[in-house]
């Protein structure tokens, strides 16, 4: 396997530490404005109108034939961030944040199993291997032992 730039490994580290400052901030929001549904809303509207500017600013927009081209498939993408952003601020303060990310994170390695297992949503297959059910394995039992506290 070639080597990876070290900001490639850098980014997501630094994009993961910051999922559970987000569910405590939209947490908060939630608390502060009595609904999780418009923490959620006020969220996306904030996250919406950064990537509209950074758009614009590098003057991206897709084509109207490339966004008839797309399938309905591809705007899951959006449906599935909203969910989490509402998860988090409904659960996030009532699990606290380290049960919540580990729930979290085993949630995405046992979908990242399937998704690399079968080639699903663009990646490139990659078969389950016994090694990889142990870390899964692990990572499940981390949880369980968080939650014991």
């Amino acid at each position: 396997m070639p080597s990876v730039a070290w900001w490639l490994l850098t980014l997501p580290f630094v994009a993961g530490a910051f999922l559970p400052l987000q569910a405590g901030i939209n947490g908060q929001m939630a608390r502060q404005i009595s609904s999780v549904m418009s923490a959620a809303l006020i969220s996306f509207a904030v996250g919406t109108l950064a990537l509209l500017c950074i758009v614009l600013a590098q003057r991206d927009l897709p084509s109207g034939e490339a966004l008839r081209n797309l399938s309905w498939w591809h705007l899951c993408g959006g449906l599935l961030g909203a969910f989490f952003i509402a998860t988090a601020a409904f659960a996030a303060p009532r699990t606290g944040a380290l049960l919540f990310m580990a729930l979290v994170l085993a949630g995405q390695l046992a979908m990242a199993l399937l998704l690399d297992h079968f080639g699903w949503a663009g990646y490139r297959e990659a078969p389950v291997s016994t090694g990889k059910l142990l870390g899964l394995v692990l990572i499940v039992g981390g949880v369980w032992l968080i939650q014991r506290g």
